[in-house]
């Protein structure tokens, strides 16, 4: 297939992802269910935990392994909608065997945080986003869509009820986790007519304990992540099972995350889970520029992607500025190969390359192998860029409460 084509094929499907995205809203989309029951906070129940447990060490924290008192639960059925939303005691789902779940990956799930703040407020960090997107997740594979306002309300909730899980210690958050998955008691590929919504939370402690630590990529050409058409655009968990050979892999040959190359000219996608952002420097004007690639169907529409490109384009136009960031920057979405890395690498005009994500915010990147050699990035003394360290602080410091911003959600 001929480079105008492909290109051709990932523009349309850019387009038809921006339609999705425009179709679905932050309250259930589905006309056809209308007059199913949708999702309704005021019939929460709640069961509590009679035997809680105790927080443990925030040193001890091992992210993803520890989960709070209380879960919630939502049931879903073709018949009638959206049944009664229940808070009850963290454990284990009673699923049968024949779930399409279990043989057809019929499952979405979003991953978002809550901070407390110095003052003992809790905050969540732009929630609104993960709504939507989990609702243009689950229209993309089938699952019923819901009312984004009423799941978030039901989250609040939750976070109250097991507040005393939130660690005080800087850097630390409580790790949200909503999941939608087809039940229905059947194997058969189709829509399910059963589902079930369920959200756990987990403590969790800063990315990186110990300070900054770059990490190093290889630039994989064996495996693609997604293609023209494909689910990378949504968060799917068939989307991630699949990476864990190509990262066993990446590790065995020395390199922390895989960094995800697609076509014949090695397109920069996603570094490892994360959202990709490199930053150049013209020589003549000294300006930076901020590049992503596009939302072009391939590339998942991450919330701290999302907000990287909203404080940097502010500040470029001088609408807000964001401290220690370089006053001459510009903010791109296109494609970037790793012939344009490769080159900027060596002629000077590369200035760092991080990743972007809920786990890390911000994950500084050094070096990339790539068909057999080492791509060197630079990186300062504290691990990060001129850029990267910018955003990083405007960013955290939204999240604790430190800069007041809309996008902190006081629970």
């Amino acid at each position: 297939m001929s480079l105008t084509v492909l290109r051709s094929l990932r523009g349309a499907q850019r387009t038809r992802t921006c339609a999705t995205f425009a179709r679905v809203r932050f309250m259930s989309a589905d006309s056809s269910s209308s007059s199913l029951a949708d999702l309704d906070s005021s019939r929460l129940e709640i069961v509590s935990n009679t035997n809680p447990g105790t927080p443990p060490p925030s040193s001890s924290l091992k992210f993803g392994h520890t989960f709070t008192d209380h879960m919630l639960t939502i049931p879903w059925n073709v018949v009638s909608g959206w049944g009664t939303p229940r808070i009850q005691p963290y454990g284990p789902l009673a699923l049968e065997p024949s779930c399409t779940v279990l043989h057809y990956a019929q499952t979405i799930f979003e991953g978002l945080k809550a901070y407390r703040q110095e003052n003992g407020k809790v905050t969540l960090f732009r929630p609104d986003m993960n709504m939507k997107r989990m609702n243009t997740s689950a229209q993309r594979i089938a699952l019923p869509t819901f009312n984004g306002e009423e799941l978030l309300e039901l989250i609040k909730k939750l976070i109250q009820i097991d507040k005393s899980w939130i660690p005080k210690e800087p850097g630390h958050s409580l790790y949200v986790r909503p999941t939608l998955i087809g039940t229905q008691k059947a194997v058969g590929v189709g829509p399910p007519n059963e589902a079930l919504l369920f959200v756990i939370l987990s403590p969790v402690g800063p990315y990186y304990p110990n300070g900054f630590k770059p990490v190093s990529l290889y630039g994989t050409t064996e495996y693609v992540r997604a293609s023209p058409g494909g689910t990378g655009a949504f968060k799917l968990g068939v989307n991630y099972a699949p990476g864990i050979l190509p990262q066993k892999q990446a590790a065995d040959l020395g390199y922390a995350q895989n960094l995800w190359l697609h076509g014949p000219e090695h397109y920069l996608t996603e570094v490892g889970t994360m959202n990709l952002f490199v930053v150049f420097r013209d020589p003549s004007s000294g300006t930076l520029e901020l590049v992503t690639p596009p939302l072009d169907g391939m590339i998942l529409p991450g919330v701290t992607r999302n907000s990287v490109l909203s404080l940097a384009r502010q500040h470029s136009t001088g609408e807000y500025t964001v401290a220690e960031l370089p006053e001459k920057i510009k903010v791109s979405e296109r494609p970037v190969t790793m012939a344009e890395v490769k080159e900027a690498s060596e002629n000077g005009t590369l200035v760092e390359m991080f990743g972007a994500g809920t786990a890390a915010v911000i994950s500084p990147v050094d070096r990339i192998g790539y068909l057999g050699k080492d791509v060197l990035i630079p990186t300062g003394k504290d691990g990060m860029g001129p850029v990267s360290r910018a955003i990083w602080k405007e960013l955290v410091g939204r999240q604790t409460g430190e800069i007041p911003s809309d996008w902190s959600v006081e629970i």
